[in-house]
């Protein structure tokens, strides 16, 4: 027969009744009394005809053919007068398998549903097998030790409400020895066992499945303790906050019902924004959490009535408990927010205002479709956590304000985290300095001797394009206004004479103030024109084209803006796909040696990267993190390609990339400037490097009108023959890659101002 423990065990199982029978017969010669003699020697002679009961079973159905026999034998143990109150069964030891219920028990699991299959909460089966050799080490070796893990059934209720028991165990009747020919553990094996909690494939190697016996049978007693694991689990839900992963914990309703034992409830939580006066919803928790009265109040259309429900809450912080909204009084009854209680069919209700040091930073609300869910002994129950959700509101914050500095960091400015360390060491002395009442004036921060490493994908033509979409967009706004002022029949000869004068200006001899000038006469005259012929009567069609006309103006400029905003959202699109390879490949550059990074976002992306000992002097530089952190740069940049190639037909308009790579030999060194808070490159002889940076975009082939740089191709310049070598080589592993095209040429780049003599590279990359 197959052993009665669905999980993995060190016992072989057997229900068996002989120790209770040892008992009865203990009674039977021993006892002076005769009517317990007489019942003992009973009980006796109607189980000794089925040895099964003593000998021990694994055949789970013989507990229903026996249940009468059983129900007999065991009445001492579960007297009649208590069925009612106790929630009590027998059981096999530490299985599911249970059986000879008292009538509350029955009820429970009636209660339950057929379907229910009652099973043990959260036992880990590693866990469960350690414990079940830690029993054999209490029984069998005499040791004492603590190996009572605490025990739960979690069984619903007939309102669908999950209720929690806490499992008693007597094993008075119950036996634990070694099956014939297992291997006892040695004294000295059972104390590294001890020490080894966690090892558990050590536990099964000297306490394998089913070596042991476990035969005879418990009696288990259960203790509602709902409120108390409901409270338990509140409280672990609200404490276990992970700042990585601000997600929420979908079981909270379903605590909630447990802990309120309501069937049907919601529960809603909004932050009180003290300085806009408002409330703001948790976005972690906006589909989980159901703000019905809450939402109300936010959506409350007056706003000195919702300023004054807060200034109320504010003074008066009692909170609001409704059992049944149906007594409420007539004239609360009129009122909009009874009508949102009606709508959302809630007919219990209580709204609780959350206090730190007397001002309001929270209001959660109870609600129930079910009438009198809500009273003042349920408001009582939240006394015993209101601490920890305001401990968890003001983790919440931390975190959030937490992230968002890092956002910030990481977003906005450019101390990066490669660099943070010199900085925090500033901050720290001047701290130091102002606690022992000193004066300390930060230095300034430095890095010296720094190798650059620069590159940039540069979005084509991008100027030449909005410029172009510039005079399509405006136009269609003067053709459009031509439409409505001829349906004007007064009024519009000025406004037609002056956008002819633009129309003229825009198509022949635009000028750098043209656009400006024509976005003030349509926000001076001709829109306020407009607007005025909507408010008065004119025809149906005149008002259809002006709203037409004005549906496509960008309110910002008062200009039409369709082309322009497609190219800007495509740029911007390019930026952000481009800037995300870059940010994600960066981590792994970090693992080569730290180094300081910075991006920007124009029209396209342009990066910088400086290496030097000076940025992490703890740790051992050497030339070749230059070459790694080249070879990166050089892969990263054909990764960016190859992701722009991917999504380049999603683009609301069609846009090129050309790459370029600059490699520079000469040491420099970069200082943060305090008035910008950025760093930038520090002295004259250092800034000759910015200078060849900015005048490669527009550089030609020498003796050429091409430009150096491609689309489709990346192109690396440089100074000498040396980098030019080295540049071959990463070239030649990418084309083994696959990743380059074997097409490399070999250019040299025109005598820019100050500077000559640059050579580059340059290489298609792989379709």
């Amino acid at each position: 027969m197959a052993n009665l423990y669905k999980k993995d065990a060190p016992f072989q199982v057997y229900i068996s009744f002989k120790k209770y029978l040892d008992v009865l017969e203990h009674i039977r010669y021993n006892d002076r009394l005769d009517y317990r003699v007489n019942y003992a020697k009973s009980l006796i002679d109607k189980t000794k005809n089925f040895r099964e009961l003593r000998d021990g079973f694994q055949d789970i159905s013989l507990l229903e053919k026996h249940d009468e026999l059983i129900k007999l034998l065991l009445s001492d143990l579960f007297p009649t007068g208590l069925t009612h109150n106790e929630i009590k069964a027998a059981s096999s030891p530490l299985s599911n398998i249970t059986f000879n219920y008292t009538e509350r028990f029955k009820n429970i699991l009636k209660d339950a549903g057929k379907d229910f299959e009652i099973e043990l909460r959260n036992i880990d089966d590693d866990e469960f097998y350690v414990f079940c050799c830690c029993l054999i080490l209490q029984t069998y070796y005499k040791r004492d030790i603590k190996s009572s893990l605490p025990f739960y059934y979690d069984i619903p209720n007939r309102l669908g409400v999950m209720k929690h028991y806490k499992i008693t165990v007597n094993s008075d009747f119950t036996e634990v020895y070694p099956k014939e020919g297992t291997k006892l553990p040695s004294e000295e094996v059972v104390d590294a066992l001890l020490e080894n909690l966690d090892d558990y494939k050590m536990w099964k190697k000297y306490f394998p499945s089913e070596s042991w016996i476990l035969k005879g049978f418990t009696i288990i007693s259960l203790v509602d303790c709902t409120s108390e694991v409901a409270l338990s689990d509140l409280k672990s839900s609200m404490i276990s906050i992970d700042p990585e992963n601000l997600s929420p914990d979908e079981n909270l309703v379903e605590i909630f019902k447990s802990y309120f034992d309501v069937g049907e409830l919601n529960f809603g939580l909004m932050l009180f924004n003290k300085k806009d006066q408002r409330l703001e919803k948790l976005p972690i928790y906006e589909n989980v959490f159901t703000n019905h009265i809450l939402d109300f109040w936010i959506n409350a259309s007056h706003e000195e009535t919702r300023r004054s429900t807060f200034t109320n809450l504010n003074h008066n912080s009692k909170p609001i408990v409704v059992s049944n909204i149906a007594n409420l009084d007539h004239d609360i009854q009129s009122l909009p927010s009874f009508k949102i209680l009606n709508d959302n069919k809630i007919n219990s209700f209580m709204v609780i205002p959350i206090m730190k040091e007397n001002e309001l930073v929270a209001i959660m609300e109870f609600t129930s479709p079910i009438v009198n869910s809500f009273n003042g002994l349920k408001l009582k129950k939240l006394e015993f956590f209101s601490d920890m959700i305001l401990f968890s509101i003001n983790r919440f914050s931390f975190e959030k304000n937490y992230q968002i500095e890092a956002i910030i960091q990481r977003e906005y400015t450019s101390i990066h985290d490669s660099v943070v360390w010199k900085f925090r060491n500033e901050a720290e002395k001047y701290f130091n300095a102002s606690l022992s009442k000193k004066i300390y004036t930060l230095r300034q921060i430095t890095f010296k001797n720094l190798t650059p490493l620069f590159g940039f994908s540069d979005i084509r033509s991008s100027s030449e394009k909005r410029y172009n979409f510039m005079l399509e967009d405006l136009n269609q706004q003067i053709e459009c206004l031509h439409d409505i002022f001829s349906m004007l029949e007064s009024d519009t000869e000025k406004y037609v004479l002056a956008i002819d004068i633009f129309e003229n200006e825009l198509n022949n001899e635009i000028k750098a103030d043209s656009e400006q000038r024509f976005q003030r006469l349509l926000r001076d005259e001709i829109h306020p024109f407009l607007q005025a012929k909507l408010e008065i009567k004119s025809s149906s069609e005149v008002k259809a084209k002006i709203k037409d006309y004005f549906s496509q103006v960008f309110t910002q400029n008062d200009l039409f803006y369709s082309k322009r905003k497609n190219l800007d959202d495509s740029i911007t699109l390019v930026n952000r796909k481009l800037a995300d390879v870059l940010d994600e490949s960066q981590i792994k550059a970090q693992q080569i040696f730290p180094h300081y990074y910075e991006r920007f976002k124009s029209d396209g992306i342009e990066h910088n990267l400086y290496i030097g000992q000076n940025i992490a002097p703890e740790l051992h530089y050497h030339s070749k993190v230059v070459h790694k952190l080249r070879y990166w740069q050089l892969k990263t940049i054909c990764n960016m390609e190859r992701e722009f190639q991917n999504f380049k037909k999603d683009l609301p308009i069609p846009l090129d990339i050309a790459s370029l790579i600059f490699v520079y030999n000469e040491k420099i060194d970069i200082r943060f400037r305090m008035d910008e808070k950025r760093f930038d490159v520090d002295g004259a002889f250092n800034s000759y490097y910015e200078i060849i940076k900015k005048r490669l975009d527009k550089a030609h082939v020498k003796d050429s009108s091409e430009r150096i740089t491609c689309p489709g191709k990346i192109t690396i310049v440089y100074f000498g023959m040396e980098n030019q070598r080295e540049y071959l080589d990463y070239i030649n592993k990418l084309q083994k890659k696959e990743i380059l095209q074997n097409d490399i040429e070999f250019l040299r780049v025109e005598d820019l101002q100050g500077i000559t003599g640059l050579l580059a590279l340059r290489v298609s990359f792989a379709k």
